[in-house]
C-alpha cells in the first residue's frame, strides 16, 4: 500500500520529469543572437519560439514580447533561451552621481533647480537627491523625462 505522502511525492516527481513539464509555452520570445547586460533590447532582437524550451532553474520567464522591449538586460541572455524576469530591468533614467533637475509645482508655482543623484532610478522610482544650491538631501518621484519631481500636487 502506498502512503499518501508518498504517492504526493511520486506525482509531484513524475510531473516534474514529464516530457515538456519544465518547458517553456511556444510564441515567447528568445534572443536571435546573444544580448549582454546593459543593453536595451529591441523587437528585432528576438524570435518567437517555435518549440519547447528548457527552463533553467532562474524563476519564472517573460511570456511576451511587450515585456521585454524597451527593457534593459541584466544578464547575458542567450540565443533559443528562455529570458528569466530576473534578466531584464527598466532602463534607468537617474544614474548614481549624475545631474538631474529638480521639478516643485503646486498650483500654479513651479520651481525648478538642480541636485545630484543619490542613487539610481527607473520612471517612477523614488529616489534621494542632492539639491546643488541649499545641500539639502530630498526624495522625489522619477518622472519619464529623468527630471524629479520633489512636492506639491
Amino acid at each position: 500500500m502506498i502512503r499518501p505522502r508518498a504517492a504526493i511525492l511520486a506525482l509531484t516527481l513524475a510531473a516534474a520529469l514529464a516530457p515538456g513539464a519544465n518547458g517553456q509555452v511556444a510564441g515567447a520570445p528568445t534572443p536571435k543572437a546573444v544580448i549582454y547586460p546593459g543593453e536595451v533590447i529591441r523587437d528585432d532582437m528576438l524570435n518567437d519560439a517555435t518549440q519547447e524550451l528548457a527552463r533553467d532553474a532562474n524563476g519564472p520567464f517573460v511570456e511576451s514580447r511587450a515585456m521585454v522591449v524597451g527593457k534593459v538586460a541584466r544578464l547575458t541572455l542567450l540565443p533559443g533561451h528562455a529570458i528569466p524576469f530576473a534578466g531584464v530591468s527598466n532602463r534607468k533614467l537617474v544614474a548614481n552621481g549624475a545631474e538631474v533637475r529638480l521639478i516643485y509645482a503646486e498650483g500654479g508655482l513651479t520651481i525648478v533647480t538642480t541636485g545630484a543623484a543619490l542613487q539610481d532610478g527607473s520612471s517612477g522610482d523614488m529616489v534621494r537627491v542632492r539639491n546643488s544650491d541649499s545641500g539639502v538631501t530630498v526624495s522625489g518621484i522619477v518622472q519619464p523625462d529623468g527630471s524629479v519631481s520633489v512636492g506639491g500636487g
